[in-house]
């Protein structure tokens, strides 16, 4: 078992002096965030991709690139990048540019993304939903795996007996698939024998597992073999000294980020109730004490028929940096290896 963090590089307000974080400011704690990360012994760190007010992670590849020249083992990955959105050429370049700088420590995860806001901002129809992910996808794969390249499809100009250079360091790329909680995008996956990358931001962790499930079993009716399915989850989380500790730390920026986007979607205010249960031992959130979080760590994975890795979304508009830096100590001093051989 695999452990590692993923950030959406929100907005912060710190909860004790009042003082509102720079842009400039925030963008020198996340490296900092991720040189510990590397220090510690993590796994991986993951920057998100969004295009709102309340996040700076709309160029992750930037981001990584400056992340990849400041730590020597640690994987880095995108979490997700929004495929639908993008140039697939673009996105492998971009890519395949940051592995030979990191020296092969990069994962590619890509996915539709929860947010609908890049759609009118790149001059796309929401009505293609799906059918730009999958075409932009098969694209995709095909300009990894293959050299020179003829393709042709709905959503951009053909390609004819096109390379895309640099190549990346790593042979192939890896491009894992992020997945909600439609069946079809695990089916998907599972046929293209990709890994699996599931957001899990409610309900219960366990409820995924006949997701999971079709994954293996339509990966396996294509020929892929089980070492070639792998299964990761990105989850909401945090460590802290106490489980009662961890969840008044992160909840003030909890309710803050779920009102917003309760109001946005239409659903009733969230409550402190609420984050009680989903921080609880069936919850979604990993939430607690090293050991309680290792535990559920363990639990879920089982419960899952198994896990490759987790990454931990510690992104909250309310919490201090130092808190934050403690949390990811805790994750890669005590949690990692308490799961090691999970």
């Amino acid at each position: 078992m695999h452990l590692g963090i993923d950030s959406f590089v929100s907005t912060v307000t710190d909860p004790t002096t009042g003082h509102q974080v720079g842009p400039q400011e925030r963008m020198a704690h996340l490296l900092e965030e991720i040189e510990l990360a590397d220090r510690v012994g993590l796994y991986s760190f993951g920057i998100g991709e969004h295009h709102r007010e309340e996040y700076y992670d709309s160029a992750p590849p930037v981001i990584l690139g400056a992340a990849a020249a400041r730590t020597s083992r640690i994987r880095l990955g995108s979490a997700v990048t929004v495929l639908s959105a993008a140039d697939p050429v673009r996105v492998l370049q971009q890519f395949a540019t940051l592995d030979l700088i990191s020296g092969g420590r990069i994962d590619l995860v890509v996915g539709r993304g929860s947010f609908t806001e890049a759609f009118p901002l790149f001059g796309l129809d929401l009505a293609d939903y799906d059918s730009l992910f999958s075409e932009k996808l098969e694209l995709l794969l095909r300009l990894r795996d293959e050299s020179p390249v003829t393709w042709s499809g709905r959503h951009r100009p053909p390609l004819v007996q096109q390379t895309v250079y640099p190549r990346p360091l790593q042979d192939p790329l890896p491009i894992w698939v992020g997945v909600g909680g439609t069946p079809e995008s695990f089916a998907r996956a599972g046929l293209l024998g990709l890994p699996l990358m599931v957001a899990i931001i409610g309900g219960e962790p366990r409820q995924f597992g006949p997701l999971i499930d079709l994954y293996r079993r339509a990966g396996a009716q294509a020929g892929h073999p089980p070492e070639q399915l792998q299964v990761g989850l990105h989850v909401f989380g945090f460590v802290g000294e106490s489980t009662a500790a961890a969840s008044d730390t992160i909840y003030p920026g909890w309710h803050e980020m779920f009102t917003k986007v309760s109001r946005e979607r239409g659903f009733r205010p969230p409550t402190r109730a609420q984050f009680d249960a989903t921080s609880g031992p069936d919850g979604a959130f990993f939430m607690g004490d090293p050991a309680t979080v290792s535990e559920k760590i363990r639990r879920v994975s089982d419960q899952l028929g198994g896990v490759d890795r987790i990454s931990l979304q510690m992104t909250n508009p309310r919490l201090a940096h130092d808190d934050l830096l403690r949390g990811i100590e805790l994750l890669g001093t005590e949690v990692a290896p308490l799961v090691a051989d999970a």
